[in-house]
């Protein structure tokens, strides 16, 4: 039994790196307003999100290890048209690393909100601290070192806010029913589109497709990365589910901008120990966002390129090392604009329908991928998920184009 549990630890690696990445400031703060406007309602979006996720990264895995590619690579690779190879490339590049460097200001300071909570310290004082620990942890060049943080940062995330939902939650039908009973209620169609559109995306497919060969190395590897992205991106979901269903017990009803201000509602049940459980998840989220935003710049740019050596290529370091500093100096200023926020939305949801489509493509190719393609089964599922992730993708693209008009 022992020797069993320690083999399916062993397999935990690139999904986890998933799974922390989409946990972040973002997804925790839309759980908790979702709870908090519509109760358990939603929590269908989040199992909808979660069974997306897990088809589309599951894919990608496989592209990375029967090709030995990056899913870059890949892209590049796919097209044989001059013009449509370039504008694939560059347009689908710059579209993640512009996203990565907008939202890296607003991760660290997300980071930075959970150490403040406790020591009323300035979040602009701590989140370039912080941006200092993740620019030497990516210059160390190191895989496992990252892999491990990311591990750690999950077991802590379910630790905590699983804790919060236990002590809070008692109607659990309500929550059966939200979580299998799919319902729109009233002003909820903009919260479902961000509970999906928070966990499913774009530059996580780049860094799944790169990481899975630094784990295994050839197709011999493909059961235990399949089981690795099921388990981790599962517990990923839960998480959410978690924070979804405190705020939903506690505070639905309320106007609330962030998961801090569960802190007090839990204090009845938890007593002092209620702001330190809050703030080291809301810290843990925000680290692991933090890290993967660079990462994700860095790893698609790498891919295009095909920069070899992965993370302790030297060009690799180098976009790693501009875009957590470009955070670093932004969140130290305080500056982050809605117009650079809404461009990186709208080219996000330009490039989502994009890969999604590209992904069944590549998946589909027998000169890419032999055997190991999609059965027809599967792919019924994936071009029903990429449908999904289209609509949301050029939802948000026509929502951020909305708003600068």
């Amino acid at each position: 039994m022992i020797s069993k549990i320690k083999e399916k630890i062993s397999i935990i690696g690139p999904g986890a790196i998933i799974t922390a990445s989409f946990i972040g400031p973002g997804t925790v703060t839309t759980a908790t307003r979702a709870g908090a406007g519509f109760g358990f309602a939603l929590l269908w979006a989040v199992v909808f999100s979660i069974f997306a996720t897990i088809v589309l990264q599951e894919m990608v895995a496989r592209i990375g290890i029967v090709t030995k590619q990056g899913l870059g690579e890949n892209i590049r690779d796919l097209f044989d048209n001059v013009i449509l190879k370039f504008a694939a490339v560059w347009i689908v590049m710059i579209a993640v690393c512009v996203g990565c460097a907008a939202y890296i200001s607003g991760d660290l300071l997300g980071t930075s909100l959970g150490v403040s909570y406790l020591t009323d310290i300035p979040e602009n004082f701590v989140a370039p601290v912080i941006g200092l620990i993740i620019l030497a942890i990516g210059l160390s060049g190191s895989y496992k070192i990252i892999e491990k943080i990311m591990i750690v940062l999950i077991a802590i995330m379910s630790v905590t806010f699983l804790t919060t939902m236990i002590v809070s939650a008692s109607d659990i039908g309500a929550i059966l029913q939200g979580a299998f009973i799919p319902g729109i209620p009233n002003g909820s169609i903009v919260m479902i589109i961000a509970l999906i559109g928070t966990t499913v995306v774009p530059y996580n497919f780049f860094i799944h497709a790169s990481t899975v060969s630094e784990k295994w190395n050839s197709t011999d590897g493909l059961k235990a990365s399949r089981t690795d992205t099921i388990l981790t991106i599962t517990i990923g979901g839960i998480i959410t589910a978690a924070i979804l269903i405190t705020a939903g017990a506690l505070i639905e009803g309320r106007e609330v901008t962030n998961v801090v201000e569960l802190a007090a509602p839990l204090e009845p049940l938890m007593g002092a120990f209620a702001p330190l459980f809050i703030s080291i998840g809301l810290f843990a989220a925000g680290l692991s966002s933090a890290i993967a935003s660079p990462m994700g710049a860095a790893v698609t740019v790498s891919s295009f390129m095909g920069w070899k050596g992965g993370f302790d290529n030297t060009k690799y370091k180098i976009v790693f090392g501009s875009v957590i500093s470009l955070g670093i100096i932004t969140s130290a200023i305080g500056f982050e604009p809605l117009e650079v926020l809404l461009f990186a939305q709208a080219l996000n949801g330009l490039i989502l329908p994009i890969i999604a489509i590209i992904i069944m493509v590549v998946i589909n190719r027998k000169n890419f991928m032999g055997r190991h393609v999609n059965p027809l089964w599967l792919n019924i599922i994936g071009w029903a998920v990429a449908a999904v992730v289209s609509f949301l993708g050029i939802y948000s693209l026509v929502d951020a184009v909305g708003t600068f008009l």
